[in-house]
């Protein structure tokens, strides 16, 4: 068989697609989300039907060279949705329909959580996403059933937040990803009004960024840009003020989660066909 080796653009940097890559298990669950810690590895995050039963691990780790290097969380996380890697280290692990962000250490043991477990609306109803700001404020992207932004301390004291469902300024459907940039703005990924809104750090809307099908994932990109992907499906580079700067199709259906590591690589999750996708920077 041929395999093809085939590119993609964003901006000046051209990218080397690699699919699929990584040692990642087969038959128990797509993959949701993927992110980096400082060191590059890769951490897989496997979404499973909690009514189907545990069959694997529910976050794979991965070497920067793809080898599998440790697996876990089955026993503790119902129904992953997105995960993100603290600058510290710690994994926080969005448990969407057990309505909890699970944080863990970097070999999987369970070092607290926020939220009430099984406890919708206290204060979580479903939620997507989680980030973290330069003054460790934590941003949760309570996506599905709640269209709301929470903040909390670096502690996880609850700070308020602020959405409704709707599609003016500050209102969402879906709120689905959300990333804090470089100088401190927070973008999220409004999916079913198609757009992305940028807030500033207490929650006042400073803008729309439009020109997207249903945003999936949202992550930041050198200079101060924003990464997106969208259910076209599509990768976009934006600027710092939101101008489209590239576009390209790096993977089949659509990525669901995404990460920028260290050395400049995007990880890419896919969910159909199950897989990760990498592309590496190249010249040209």
């Amino acid at each position: 068989m041929t395999r093809h080796v085939l590119f993609v653009r964003l901006g000046a940097q051209l990218y080397r697609i690699e699919r699929p890559w990584g040692d990642v298990p087969a038959g128990v669950g797509a993959p949701s989300d993927v992110a980096c810690d400082a060191e590059g590895r890769v951490y897989v995050q496997l979404r499973q039907d909690p009514y189907v039963g545990k069959d694997g691990p529910a976050v794979v780790v991965l070497a920067p060279d793809g080898r599998r290097i440790d697996a876990w969380g089955g026993e503790a996380v119902a129904d992953g949705h997105m995960l993100s890697v603290h600058p510290d280290g710690r994994v926080f692990v969005v448990d969407r329909d057990a309505q909890e962000i699970i944080v863990f250490d970097r070999a999987g043991k369970r070092l607290g959580g926020i939220g009430k477990r099984h406890r919708p609306g206290e204060p979580f109803n479903a939620p997507c996403d989680v980030a973290f700001g330069a003054d460790s404020t934590i941003y949760v992207a309570d996506g599905y059933a709640a269209s709301r932004i929470h903040r909390f301390s670096a502690d996880g004291t609850p700070m308020g937040g602020w959405g409704t469902p709707g599609e003016g300024p500050g209102e969402f459907s879906t709120p689905h990803s959300v990333w804090v940039m470089e100088d401190g703005r927070l973008a999220v990924a409004d999916r079913e009004n198609n757009r992305v809104q940028v807030f500033a750090p207490d929650g006042t809307w400073l803008a729309d960024w439009r020109n997207l099908h249903k945003p999936m994932s949202v992550h930041g990109a050198p200079d101060g840009g924003l990464y997106v992907t969208d259910q076209v499906p599509s990768l976009s580079l934006l600027g710092a003020d939101g101008a489209l700067l590239g576009r390209g199709r790096p993977v089949l259906n659509g990525a669901h989660g995404m990460w920028r590591a260290p050395d400049g690589c995007i990880y890419l999750s896919e969910q159909n066909p199950p897989r990760i996708t990498r592309l590496v920077p190249v010249e040209g």
